[in-house]
């Protein structure tokens, strides 16, 4: 199995974005800093407030296990309910060798 790719939203109310940032901020360096982790990020939609897209690249299946065994991803999913996260919508595909567009 290649890379994967992990793209999709989660959504949270617009109003606890300020109390979500440094979570999510937390959540996305402490993940780029793992083994394997080759690009991992969030981002607030421009129109719709509330709704974060989600990126994510990682080298190979064993890079995402530990990634998903990671004390930062129990953290980060154990501040979902006081965040209002309930609304997620993520899929995993495995990719091959990008080419230019």
């Amino acid at each position: 199995m290649g890379k994967l790719l992990i793209v999709g939203t989660v959504r949270l109310p617009a109003a606890n974005l300020a109390a979500a940032r440094p979570a999510m901020k937390r959540m996305v360096e402490n993940s780029r800093a793992e083994e394997g982790c080759e690009e991992y990020s969030y981002a607030e939609d421009v129109l719709d407030a509330g709704l974060i897209h989600v990126k994510e690249i990682w080298r190979d299946a064993a890079a995402l296990d530990r990634h998903f065994a990671s004390r930062h991803i129990a953290e980060w999913r154990a501040s979902w309910p006081a965040l209002g996260i309930g609304e997620r919508n993520l899929h995993c595909y495995e990719i091959g060798t990008p080419r230019p567009t």
